[in-house]
């Protein structure tokens, strides 16, 4: 097999509790689960066309974007990756319209076990799609709020107890230990009441959702590969957590090259 073109972050889903990966690349799309197991050769071609735009850059900025679109798109502005700082409210939104359908739409707050346990926030749409993408291997949804702000705002009330980032190197391991996250969440929200009655959050009084890897093997040791780098990067492909690829020299991050060109042959 042999595919060309600029790829995207690996689409996912869960099946019978497995995380399923397929990687966009050109017009195709490559099941990456069929590869654990193979050797698989990754060329990158020095060429990065923006996501948005189309055109070419030197650089990717926010994971697939040129610098102007970086810039002017809702998508990449810090309130993505902080949202209690939403500011549509206040007319400054880059994309007013964007931020209608993308901010102004239910909301999960959930506790998830990747390295450890964090909180986190999504759109009520992209379930189980988020866990999988930061490598948990149990996720709970704890409240749906009306929108991204509302979920930002509890979700900087619960970082003051629990972590809200993943330790990658951790959950590349696999060095996971047990959680009860439903415990967790009851000991959690007894600490702000008054917040979720606030913001009318409602209580998601759902099951846990457990989640295996397609991994051989996972490693002792990281080694992080990066095309910038290292243009050809090749070996066996022992596992897929996260957006990771976990070959047998290192592991690769493939969401961190969206919008680069590659051949990939396996």
């Amino acid at each position: 097999m042999q595919l060309a073109g600029p790829i995207s972050m690996m689409k996912t889903s869960l099946a019978d509790g497995e995380a399923k990966y397929s990687l966009p690349i050109g017009s195709e799309t490559v099941d990456m689960n069929a590869l654990v197991g193979r050797q698989i050769e990754l060329s990158f071609q020095q060429e990065i066309t923006c996501s948005n735009c189309g055109k070419k850059t030197n650089k990717s900025f926010s994971q697939g974007y040129c610098f102007p679109c970086a810039r002017s798109l809702a998508r990449c502005d810090m309130c993505i990756m902080k949202p209690e700082t939403c500011h549509h409210h206040l007319g400054t939104c880059r994309e007013p319209e964007w931020g209608l359908t993308n901010c102004f739409s239910p909301h999960i707050v959930y506790l998830a076990n990747s390295s450890g346990i964090k909180v986190g926030i999504t759109r009520k749409t992209n379930t189980p799609g988020r866990w999988i993408d930061q490598g948990a291997v149990c996720a709970l949804p704890i409240l749906e709020v009306k929108t991204r702000l509302d979920s930002g705002k509890i979700e900087m009330a619960l970082k003051s107890y629990v972590a809200d980032k993943t330790n990658w190197r951790t959950m590349l391991k696999n060095e996971v230990k047990d959680i009860d996250l439903v415990e967790a969440k009851n000991g959690l929200l007894a600490k702000i009441p008054s917040l979720v009655n606030e913001l009318q959050a409602r209580d998601l009084k759902g099951e846990i959702i457990n989640i295996r890897y397609p991994v051989l093997k996972y490693p002792t040791k990281i080694v992080s590969l990066n095309f910038d780098k290292t243009p050809l990067i090749s070996g066996v492909l022992q596992g897929i957590k996260g957006q990771y690829l976990l070959l047998d020299g290192g592991v690769l991050n493939l969401r961190k090259f969206s919008s680069y060109h590659l051949i990939i042959n396996s």
